[in-house]
């Protein structure tokens, strides 16, 4: 399937990702993925301490390399839900 049809899905899909592929006449039309797919935080700033409650948020790199905003208490190597129609952080994935 060519990059143009997977389109930004690219951003949410690892190796393996069950996804539903529209087809018309053998020709792929477009992706579709859950609405939600964990991702690892592979890089993120640590939180500071007494941030916790204040609601804010801050950067984070998923596995697939996209930035997604977490809030301050995530950390690195932790996996969290993103929302992938809009690319928003979720929660924590179990």
């Amino acid at each position: 399937i060519s990059a143009a049809v997977v389109g930004d899905m690219a951003n949410y899909m690892l190796e393996n990702t069950d996804a539903v592929v529209a087809v018309n006449e053998g020709n792929p039309l477009y992706i579709e993925l859950a609405a939600s797919v964990p991702l690892r935080i592979t890089y993120t700033e640590p939180g500071i301490q007494g941030d916790r409650s204040s609601g804010g948020t801050k950067p984070a790199t998923v596995e697939t390399g996209i930035t997604v905003q977490v809030p301050l208490f995530i950390k690195q190597d932790e996996k969290v839900l993103v929302d992938t129609r809009t690319g928003a952080y979720l929660g924590r994935a179990n």
